[in-house]
């Protein structure tokens, strides 16, 4: 006997065992999130192709969709927190405004998605996919994104204060206006990515790659940039206050109108040729060869004047 989705009898049916990915059921949107609400939990979603499934809305709080396919699926809105999609497939796929604090994401997928406003607090992304993903604004804080790969990733304005993106790929990736204050940066590949306005202070950037990367108007206060590769970087109008560059390459990199004050620096940095000299005029012996910058902001009157005593 045939039923229609939206009778009783085919609303009964399809929650007690869907026999179809949601996206070839005809049932009203409405009727589909109670569906989704009363019996997702129970179904076997992990592994399964849900491809291109409508799951708008959806409250899918702590199911699990390891290794699923979720190929352009629509979870806008949705509800996935402490959610299992660890090895998921989620290329293209909309997760636009979806929660998905404390998921566990790991080696997921996720291509091509877009999280724009995503809420991913405390989100365990360690080694997933995430080239040329949409993450304007989403709240990553305390996520971890260790080896994560973010290359040409939209990351304008996201929230990633305390967030550990240690070892992960953000090459060409753009997070001009980002928060990333405290952010675990080591080891971080940076390379020609955009970082404008974006707050960095006292984030670990030891040992990342910066070359080429854009730092206009950045905020660095605090910052561990130690051994750090900033080879044709752009740092002008930057907040260098109380960073550390020790043992950093600075070759070729255009520091118009930063500020240097409390700046720690090592005989093993190398600056700019065009201010090498002023920079060691400019600064007091630390010992162990590290150095710290005087003077008042980026006031060019302060460049030549000599090193001040040890306190």
């Amino acid at each position: 006997m045939k039923t229609h989705p939206d009778t009783p009898l085919g609303r009964i049916a399809l929650a007690a065992r869907p026999a179809r990915p949601w996206l070839h059921i005809r049932a009203s949107r409405w009727w589909r999130r109670v569906l989704l609400a009363a019996g997702a939990r129970q179904a076997p979603w992990a592994g399964k192709n849900w491809r291109g499934a409508d799951l708008r809305g959806a409250d899918l709080a702590g199911v699990d969709l390891t290794d699923a396919n979720l190929t352009r699926v629509f979870l806008s809105g949705a509800d996935l927190t402490y959610a299992f999609l660890s090895g998921a497939n989620l290329t293209h796929a909309e997760v636009r405004g979806a929660n998905l604090s404390h998921a566990d994401v790991r080696e997921a997928n996720l291509t091509d998605a877009d999280l724009t406003d995503a809420d991913l607090r405390s989100a365990n992304l360690r080694g997933a996919n995430l080239p040329r993903a949409f993450l304007r604004g989403a709240n990553l804080r305390r996520a971890n994104l260790a080896d994560v790969d973010l290359a040409g990733a939209n990351l304008i304005d996201a929230k990633l204060r305390g967030a550990n993106l240690r070892g992960a790929n953000l090459t060409r990736a753009n997070l001009d206006g980002a928060n990333l204050n405290g952010a675990n940066l080591i080891r971080v590949d940076l390379r020609g990515a955009f970082l404008r306005g974006a707050n960095l202070p006292r984030a670990f950037l030891s040992g990342a790659d910066l070359t080429r990367a854009d730092l206009d108007g950045a905020d660095l206060d605090g910052a561990d940039l130690t051994d750090t590769y900033l080879t044709g970087a752009k740092l002008t109008g930057a907040n260098l206050r109380g960073a550390d560059v020790s043992g950093a390459n600075l070759a070729d990199v255009n520091l118009a109108d930063a500020d240097f004050v409390d700046l720690t620096w090592s005989e093993q940095t190398i600056w700019p040729d065009t201010l090498a000299v002023q920079m060691r005029a400019r600064s007091v012996p630390l010992g162990s060869g590290k150095w710290r910058v005087q003077g008042a902001g980026n006031s060019g009157a302060d460049l030549e004047a000599p090193p001040l005593p040890m306190r």
